[in-house]
């Protein structure tokens, strides 16, 4: 017995709901199951929680607005950026993956003469070899009590139920958006983000300020090593898909390349260069924060303006989810205080093909 009765829950239409139909309504509303934007860092104004109550001081000339504000926050859709997989492996604490090698001969061995001996061939030979990936366990709980649904009902303009699942979503959201770019600071070793992978090679000379500060000189030549020094990184075996850089440069690059010329700006310039090169189609120019010094110091311990040129493919980064954001229904152990359960695993950025990645950075 969960005792939603005591509640007296209803509808839109005034009838009072059921425990399970009640329960329904809950995994309807908040376990989607959807993996929407993710947000992260609120903008500049937070309220101090100090301050927050239901009683306000007012007067019979006050009139309080039925609608209510929502906090706005850095918000990207992280599958732009690197693939996730989701499902896969539940509840396990380890997921391998199996790469397959090719070794053998080589092609030259493998020639044959019709005039001489050939009873024994050159072989052809491949093997597997596992990429472990730790898998992290997540659970968050929300509560309340008949107090706060009452006084809440009693005020008529603000669901303290609905708001803390929200909270607890949006937590999730944040976090998992932070891992997926930074990694999981409690442990960078096992857990680590698409800023943070160990195998990455790192190329401090040809980005050395931000690309929209640069004058047309400095900005051909960069355009023209870019992709150059990706293909060498990766002994020319791929083209790269995906170009991410610091938002604040972002911002910046809507210029004219030259000042003589303003009808086609940096931006532009870049992209049509990687069209024109990139014979696999679009390179995609994304920002990021987390690419901004501002945000990747600290437990991180990167600081600087970084950029990311790779191949966003699954057989080369990916991100993986075995157990998606699901909520339990409310419990009650004596009628007045109720509480849910929020549970889900995730895991690090994944790099099977490091090389297919190369970053550049500048202080």
């Amino acid at each position: 017995m969960l005792g939603f009765e005591v509640l007296n829950v209803k509808d839109s239409k005034g009838n009072i709901v059921d425990p399970g139909t009640f329960q329904a309504m809950c995994e309807e509303k908040y376990n989607t199951k959807s993996f929407e934007g993710l947000r992260l860092m609120n903008a500049n104004g937070d309220i101090n929680p100090t301050s927050l109550a239901y009683r306000y001081t007012t007067d019979r000339m006050t009139y309080i607005r039925a609608r209510t504000i929502q906090q706005t926050f850095y918000q990207v859709n992280v599958p732009d950026y690197i693939t996730l997989i989701p499902g896969e492996g539940s509840f396990s604490s380890q997921i391998i993956t199996q790469a397959n090698i090719i070794f053998s001969g080589t092609f030259k061995q493998g020639k044959i003469s019709s005039a001489g001996q050939n009873s024994k061939l050159v072989t052809a030979n491949a093997g597997v070899v596992p990429f472990y990936t730790q898998v992290q366990n997540w659970a968050m709980a929300t509560d309340y009590t008949i107090f706060d649904v009452q006084q809440a009902l009693f005020m008529g303009q603000w669901d303290p139920i609905e708001a803390k699942q929200k909270s607890r979503k949006m937590e999730y959201d944040l976090g998992l958006q932070q891992v997926a770019f930074l990694g999981d600071t409690d442990n960078l070793t096992s857990f680590p983000g698409l800023l943070t992978q160990p195998n990455v090679n790192i190329n401090t000379t040809i980005i050395t300020a931000n690309i929209s500060s640069m004058n047309y000189t400095s900005f051909n030549t960069l355009v023209q090593l870019l992709i150059a020094n990706f293909l060498s990184n990766c002994n020319q075996v791929a083209w790269p898909n995906t170009f991410v850089m610091p938002q604040d440069d972002y911002a910046g690059m809507g210029v004219a390349v030259n000042p003589q010329y303003p009808n086609i700006t940096m931006m532009s310039y870049l992209q049509q260069a990687f069209d024109l090169i990139v014979p696999s189609g679009k390179v995609k120019i994304l920002p990021s924060i987390y690419c901004m010094t501002a945000n990747n110091g600290g437990a991180v311990g990167i600081g600087k303006q970084v950029y990311l040129l790779y191949k966003n493919d699954i057989d080369s980064f990916f991100m993986e989810l075995p157990v998606d954001f699901v909520v339990t229904s409310y419990g009650t152990y004596n009628n007045f205080n109720f509480q849910d359960a929020a549970y889900a695993q995730y895991t690090g950025v994944q790099a099977l093909k490091p090389l297919e990645m190369l970053m550049f950075t500048h202080s």
